[in-house]
């Protein structure tokens, strides 16, 4: 049986890169997904028709989730769109740009924080009520974080202030989960290593250092944008499970919690 079917989708960011091949994933699975995205209208639309093509619905919205008034608006049209809210897949974040220390002024590290964490926590925020509705009614409800393998490991050259955010996704993950257990809402995350193919790599990262990186995974290749989807409609699928505040690493074999 399809745990998933019917099931109400929320995805940040699910119009391109992993978000899209997640909410790609979970029209397959049976869900009906709602996609946020900020310049990817095109992509979006898409979706749309591929969603007919399964027998689902997807519909989308523009919004900047560094701002509270966006996010509500962000979840309400949501939540209105797919009749309530099952599971929310956080995955909106950025780089933005490589600086070290020095260079990492207040703006930008402030910039940092409110897209990669702060966006995260005011979408739950406003997401939470129906996600506890649906809990209450369908036997659990799910939020799925994407951090990074940056956040476990620190990161490479010029990524301290992402890094630090991720890091603080997985804390924000651990805390959430003994928080709204009791609503019957698992909160879980994803720690990616190097996924290729995605604008993050291919604006942030040369090809000699995919080389370097991709030279020290045990399993010998980079990952996939699909590889990352999987993981998140497993997640997704134990809303009725006993499988909270985890976090399940992506990377090859590069870090074993």
């Amino acid at each position: 049986m399809n745990k998933l079917l019917n099931k109400r989708v929320l995805v940040t960011a699910g119009a391109q890169g992993i978000g899209l091949a997640i909410s790609r994933h979970l029209l397959r699975a049976g869900c009906d997904v709602f996609v946020h995205y900020r310049s990817s209208a095109d992509a979006a639309r898409a979706l749309g028709q591929e969603a007919v093509t399964l027998g689902r619905r997807s519909g989308s919205a523009s919004a900047d989730l560094t701002t509270t008034e966006e996010c509500e608006r962000l979840v309400a049209e949501a939540v209105a769109f797919l009749g309530g809210l099952d599971v929310l897949i956080n995955n909106a974040g950025s780089l933005i740009a490589r600086r070290s220390l020095a260079e990492a002024d207040d703006d930008f590290w402030a910039e940092t924080m409110s897209l990669n964490l702060g966006s995260l926590r005011r979408v739950t925020r406003a997401a939470v009520p129906h996600l506890a509705a649906a809990a209450k009614t369908g036997g659990g409800a799910a939020i799925v974080n994407l951090s990074s393998l940056a956040g476990r490991k620190g990161g490479h050259a010029g990524s301290l202030a992402y890094s630090t955010s991720k890091g603080a996704v997985l804390t924000f993950t651990r805390a959430l989960s003994s928080e709204l257990g009791p609503q019957g809402i698992r909160v879980n995350a994803l720690a990616p290593g190097l996924i290729l193919g995605t604008s993050f790599h291919n604006t942030h990262t040369s090809a000699e250092s995919v080389r370097a990186t991709v030279a020290g995974i045990p399993l010998g290749r980079g990952g996939n944008a699909d590889d990352i989807a999987r993981a998140a409609v497993f997640l997704a699928s134990e809303f009725d499970g006993f499988i909270t505040g985890a976090t399940l690493d992506i990377n090859g074999g590069v870090y074993c919690a």
